[in-house]
């Protein structure tokens, strides 16, 4: 799994710096700055949320995988653009392993 997050990684990284703003999305997002992939954010965590609901009602999750990728997707493109990586989300899940959640919430209140 982690080798299909390197690879994206590696095209947003790509793009960012090299991606032609005529044929790449993910140039296009970058040039138009924060507040745009913010947008994308938002409009991809709300259609995520619709499809949960309707995948609760139908039980059919493949709009919710659907919609989720883009989340993925757009949250790895903010993260790209704020010279962060996939990685770094990785590594901080890993920190919290044998961490109990409520403790780990906790502890960020301080």
């Amino acid at each position: 799994m982690n080798d299909v997050l390197t690879a994206l990684t590696d095209i947003l990284e790509q793009r960012k710096k090299e991606g032609d703003l005529d044929t790449s999305y993910v140039a296009q997002l970058h040039g138009k700055g924060l507040n745009k992939i913010l947008e994308k954010v938002g409009e991809e965590a709300t259609e995520t949320i619709l499809a949960a609901k309707d995948a609760e009602r139908s039980a059919h999750v493949d709009l919710l995988i659907c919609e989720t990728a883009d989340l993925w997707f757009h949250s790895m493109v903010m993260l790209s653009h704020l010279d962060c990586s996939a990685q770094d989300v990785l590594d901080e899940l890993a920190r919290r392993f044998d961490l109990s959640g409520l403790d780990e919430k906790a502890s960020r209140k301080n």
